[in-house]
């Protein structure tokens, strides 16, 4: 299998490194018209040479002896609004049946004991009793029954997209959410947030390549941004992987790992081994880090000072990605969740 070139090591690297400024209107706040039609930059690692393509022209960079890892997660609406309107939760994790972390929008405001109310399917009512408070501010709930998100929920956009639309005078949620925060493939729900580089993929698309999933429940740490003055001070969120049957023998004989997205990436540079199995991984994958397993990465645009900006930089070296970043932000790329990808070969 071949080995992806490796850049010079950046050791003692500060958060600040990791910083651009981006136009506002480059947040993309909603999806391309088709989803195959984002647009799509190539970055050649050996040569340095950038193209600037469409996602339709993907599988003229990749042969039938790639193998494409994606990350089959599927988003719960999990974003609730109390009847009343005060506050905002988003649950998190189910530890037990009814038991919920979660994040809660004012946090001042959800208090152990007390009742929070929420309108079901059909203008009924369902409550939950704050239990406790988390070291990180999370609440864990206690639904007396149990929440239908399917009906009550919204999808759980990133703060950023809700924003800008609400700059621009648009509703915060809108219905294609339900249809395009989620990808085709999506499979297992557990996610709070979409694993974005798959967003692009039609059926039809992905049809055409050699592919195999892994499962990464995507949690609300992977969009936090890094606020330690030093990259290596930074702890790393934990999240939820499992790797199913006939993985290892798909990945095996292939050439090339194409892993899609930054949640595929790090259940491929975690996992102790590929066979059947389910794992926590807590993986910080920045400069000077070296890919074991990962030849190709397909990947949105990131935030700055993100984790997932510092795993992409592992790949490309830091000061080479900032510099295909400003060449994107030049030629009008659409940036995060519902932006246009990049493919580094």
């Amino acid at each position: 299998m071949v080995r992806p070139f490796h850049h010079r090591p950046e050791p003692g690297a500060r958060t600040s490194d990791y910083e651009f400024v981006l136009p506002p209107e480059l947040i993309a706040t909603h999806p391309a018209v088709r989803r195959e039609e984002s647009r799509l930059l190539v970055y050649h690692r050996e040569s340095g040479l950038i193209e600037h393509r469409h996602f339709f022209d993907l599988p003229g960079y990749l042969g039938a002896d790639d193998l494409l890892v994606l990350n089959n997660s599927r988003v719960r609406p999990a974003a609730l609004a109390t009847s009343d309107g005060r506050l905002e939760v988003l649950l998190l994790e189910e530890t037990s049946p009814q038991h919920w972390v979660a994040l809660v929008k004012p946090g001042s405001r959800a208090r152990p004991g007390m009742r929070l109310r929420f309108t079901a399917c059909g203008g009924k009512e369902i409550e939950a009793e704050v239990l406790k408070t988390l070291a990180g501010g999370e609440r864990v709930l206690r639904f007396f029954s149990a929440p239908d998100l399917d009906t009550m929920g919204e999808m759980p956009l990133p703060p950023y997209i809700r924003k800008r639309r609400g700059a621009l005078g648009e509703r915060e949620h809108v219905a294609e959410d339900f249809e395009r925060y989620q990808t085709v493939y999506a499979r297992q729900p557990g996610s709070v947030a979409a694993p974005t580089a798959g967003l692009h993929f039609t059926v039809e698309l992905l049809s055409r390549f050699n592919h195999a999933f892994v499962t990464l429940h995507v949690g609300l740490g992977t969009f936090r941004p890094v606020k330690t003055e030093f990259i290596d001070d930074h702890e790393m969120h934990e999240e939820a992987y499992s790797i199913p049957e006939g993985f290892e023998a798909a990945y095996e004989a292939a050439r090339r790992i194409v892993a899609v997205g930054t949640t595929s990436a790090r259940v491929l540079e975690s996992a102790s081994h590929l066979r059947p199995h389910r794992g926590r991984t807590h993986i910080f994958i920045h400069p000077p880090y070296e890919f074991k397993r990962v030849d190709v990465l397909l990947t949105n645009f990131h935030l700055p000072h993100s984790t997932l900006l510092m795993l992409v930089s592992a790949l490309t070296g830091r000061e080479r990605l900032l510099e295909i970043y400003r060449e994107a932000i030049a030629h009008k790329y659409r940036f995060f969740s519902y932006g246009d990808a990049m493919l580094i070969l």
